[in-house]
């Protein structure tokens, strides 16, 4: 069921947030770029989560290669792990950062 590509990740992140708790008491903007694939901007306000493609600002940008972040997300690639080794970069708010975990 994993994504094959940031878009259709990010095409679905809203749809699967719904149907989770997840994301329940989360407020935090965040952008990512993923270098080869675009920018998307995700906004988790009290738990509901809008995607819109594009850089609008936010309070924690996560920049990554297309690759690093398909295999984050597919759960082939640990986000902490990718960070150490630089693959995974945060820019911004890491406490929000941390919180991401939750929604994928």
């Amino acid at each position: 069921m994993g994504a094959e590509n940031p878009r259709q990740f990010f095409e679905g992140l809203e749809t699967r947030a719904a149907a989770s708790s997840k994301a329940a008491g989360l407020n935090a903007t965040y952008l990512f770029d993923i270098d080869g694939a675009g920018k998307w901007t995700v906004r988790v306000e009290n738990g509901k989560v809008s995607v819109r493609e594009g850089e609008e600002e936010a309070e924690t940008t996560i920049s990554a290669s297309e690759d690093t972040f398909m295999k984050i997300v597919n759960g082939e690639q640990n986000a902490t792990s990718a960070f150490m080794m630089g693959k995974l970069k945060v820019r911004g708010d890491m406490g929000n950062a941390m919180k991401l975990q939750q929604l994928f």
